[in-house]
């Protein structure tokens, strides 16, 4: 089976309150851009490998909640302090108490952490680079080397990431982008994140440069994908969200599951689309019932856009 790098550099301890029957129901999990992306691939089927770092009591605990999360882990111990937060939905609504970044990344973690990437995309056919919580982690110019090192090992690249760290992923090279109506307003690549048509646009030429498949997610306006294969509005069953937090990392983990495996972008486009609309009416983040997805990728339609070449 095809398998999949997961680059995560500081996976996030959570802990969410809700409520059961009356009484606080606390939830300890381990979250972040590349653990809900690697949880999702998991559930597709897919053979994962989480490369991260983990510091202090936080990342001890995320350490041993990683292990049981049936992918491969390699983490690299450091010191100082790991990313967690905590989050009240009692009320229905995720309410924010605390949000702790962590300690950026000195350069010997860094050292560790890359070298530990490099050995383990030795045995994967697709990479993905995710980013941290935060800004001040690493640097954005870890993302243009990670890219490129990998592009020139002959694996394929998926990025999933905004602004500083996007542009330098982009300037290394990479191969599959999914990104955000949001953050394409953000990066200045277009003005009006409703505008279908300035959204294809940015798209298109994203793709002119190189890129062989951009999917840019619009919430519940479906998505709207440029490749090499076409350019197509995705229209996915509506259906009814509970938590809509981490259903961009389920679309992303879809794309590269099918994409690993020799899907054609239209397979990857329909089982990315799926994945993110289960994973939406669930309250686990990066969650979702492998048979419900696949099915539903079958009700995913992709409506040809016209663009010129």
């Amino acid at each position: 089976m095809a398998r999949v790098l997961v680059f995560a550099p500081a996976p996030t301890l959570t802990i969410t309150v809700e409520e059961h029957e009356g009484a606080p129901d606390v939830h300890l999990h381990v979250g972040g851009q590349g653990v809900w992306q690697a949880r999702m691939l998991a559930a597709l089927g897919a053979d994962v490998t989480v490369v991260c770092t983990v510091a202090g009591e936080t990342g001890a605990v995320a350490r041993q909640l990683l292990d049981r999360e049936g992918f491969e882990v390699v983490a690299i111990d450091r010191d100082g302090n790991g990313p967690a937060y905590v989050h009240d939905r009692r009320s229905g609504d995720r309410q924010e108490v605390v949000e702790a970044h962590g300690e950026p990344l000195t350069r010997h973690d860094l050292d560790a952490l890359y070298s530990a990437t490099l050995r383990a995309a030795m045995d994967a056919e697709l990479v993905i680079l995710s980013g941290p919580d935060g800004d001040e982690m690493l640097e954005a110019d870890v993302y243009r080397r990670l890219a490129s090192d990998m592009r020139e090992l002959g694996r394929t690249v998926l990025v999933d990431l905004a602004g500083e760290r996007l542009a330098a992923a982009l300037e290394g090279g990479v191969d599959v982008l999914k990104v955000s109506h949001e953050e394409l307003v953000d990066d200045g690549r277009v003005d009006d994140g409703d505008d279908e048509g300035q959204l294809v646009a940015a798209a298109q030429q994203l793709a002119d440069d190189g890129i062989a498949l951009v999917a840019v997610t619009r919430a519940d306006a479906g998505s709207v994908v440029v490749g090499e294969e076409g350019a197509w509005r995705v229209v996915a069953p509506q259906l009814e969200p509970v938590d809509t937090r981490g259903a961009g990392d389920s679309y992303t983990a879809g794309l590269a599951a099918a994409l690993a495996a020799g899907g054609s972008h239209a397979d990857a486009v329909r089982l990315g689309a799926a994945a993110g609309a289960v994973n939406a009416t669930r309250r686990g983040l990066g969650t979702g019932d492998a048979e419900a997805i696949r099915a539903i990728a079958e009700r995913v339609e992709l409506e040809p856009i016209g663009k010129e070449r």
